[in-house]
């Protein structure tokens, strides 16, 4: 006579069949709007890889075309402003607000007009939102530009009456493309053009499983490069905490199982947001393809590139 769990389920299937819709017919759409909520059992970067995997592009956050939440279109997936890390929602809505008196033409228009903090400056400019300042998309030009804005503004009670002209910058050597995917990531928390576990040495990538593979290799033991997303603690029936994670590389996710002897031996070094090497047991149960994993190792970063 309790009825809950009829009308439970039945609304759950309603959800489930109208969010399977949009994800298969609206997919850019979908995708944006699932990261926008910022909820989930997921972080924006694991949903961000998965619409990477629905072959969707990610494109950057842009001070003349993003709004405060995710956007997508045609394929294509515009990084939203709330998104940046260190940018208040009073500078978010006054990008978006001074935007409608027309696009902003160049840097000293846009500081000019919507007058954001040096810091929060320079969180757009490492997102990639000025890089339509720029044609040669040079960073540290922009920083520069930046710094004389500040040096012609120091001192000023009050806006000056004419728009600000910014001296050009000297020929600055654009950043290193590893500098430059660094400082996004660090503002971001995600890359837009590619993963971080391609940074990450991947010596005798021959014999290394992938993420999309791991069903070809049921019993038998894998090496698999992945990057820590979440995890869930549990306890066994004698009281022993061990741990179920989730990993994922460009191709796939992988969830892993990290039983009490091992888990004990390797917890100090499970971090989510880093690259770990992964050796262990590809084992199916119901249905399910896992990893129970045996040997962990932290992965370092190449030199080169």
């Amino acid at each position: 006579g309790y009825s809950f769990c009829k009308p439970h389920s039945a609304s759950y299937a309603m959800v489930s069949y109208q969010a399977a819709y949009l994800k298969s017919h609206f997919p850019a759409e979908f995708m944006a709007a699932v990261i926008s909520n910022q909820g989930g059992f997921y972080s924006t970067f694991a949903y961000v890889s998965e619409a990477k995997r629905m072959g969707l592009k990610i494109l950057p956050p842009d001070v003349n075309l993003s709004t405060i939440s995710w956007n997508g279109r045609k394929g294509a997936i515009r990084v939203g402003l709330q998104a940046i890390k260190g940018v208040s929602k009073e500078l978010m809505k006054r990008i978006v607000e001074c935007r409608r008196q027309g696009s902003y033409s160049g840097c000293g228009d846009f500081f000019q007009r919507v007058q954001p903090a040096e810091d929060e400056a320079r969180a757009l400019i490492h997102a990639g939102a000025l890089d339509c300042f720029d044609e040669q998309q040079n960073r540290p030009a922009l920083l520069y530009r930046l710094a004389s804005f500040r040096r012609i503004m120091d001192g000023r009670k009050r806006l000056p009456l004419f728009p600000v002209k910014l001296p050009p910058p000297p020929r600055l050597p654009r950043q290193s493309s590893r500098d430059r995917l660094r400082n996004q990531y660090r503002v971001l928390g995600i890359l837009c053009e590619c993963h971080p576990i391609s940074f990450y040495e991947r010596k005798n990538s021959g014999c290394r499983v992938k993420g999309c593979e791991l069903h070809n290799y049921r019993n038998r033991r894998i090496c698999f490069t992945g990057w820590l997303l979440t995890g869930k603690l549990v306890s066994t029936r004698t009281g022993e905490p061990m741990e179920f994670l989730t990993f994922e590389d460009e191709t796939g996710l992988v969830e892993t199982t990290f039983f009490p002897e091992v888990y004990r031996r390797y917890a100090h070094l499970l971090v989510s947001g880093k690259p770990y090497l992964l050796m262990g047991l590809v084992e199916e149960d119901y249905g399910t393809v896992t990893l129970t994993v045996d040997t962990v190792r932290l992965l370092r970063g190449r030199q080169q590139r």
